[in-house]
């Protein structure tokens, strides 16, 4: 299982961005290099937000809420949802969806 958590910017985020980068992008590194982070970027339309991967809920929470993206109001908000992964060796199988057919 992993936890991805989905970053939605403020409407003036572009104005902020630039200051809190680095406290941003150092952030990740550091989280990367403990293996809790597995990926991170923006979608290429930029609008659209930002998502990263996670090996723990806790490490996704605790990346979250200490963000300088999240504390200085650059993103507007922010939500995790489980992922189950599905080419990887030995993955669960996906739960078939309600009335699906046989």
């Amino acid at each position: 299982m992993k936890y991805v958590t989905f970053y939605e910017w403020a409407d003036d985020a572009l104005d902020k961005f630039e200051e809190h980068m680095p406290g941003h992008q150092a952030r990740w590194g550091d989280r990367a290099e403990r293996g809790d982070l597995l990926m991170i970027g923006p979608f290429t339309d930029l609008s659209e937000g930002a998502i990263a991967v996670f090996s723990t809920r806790e490490a996704a929470e605790e990346f979250a809420s200490g963000d300088p993206l999240v504390v200085h109001g650059i993103v507007r908000k922010w939500r995790i949802l489980e992922w189950m992964e599905a080419l990887v060796p030995d993955a669960p199988s996906a739960p078939d969806p309600a009335g699906a057919p046989s």
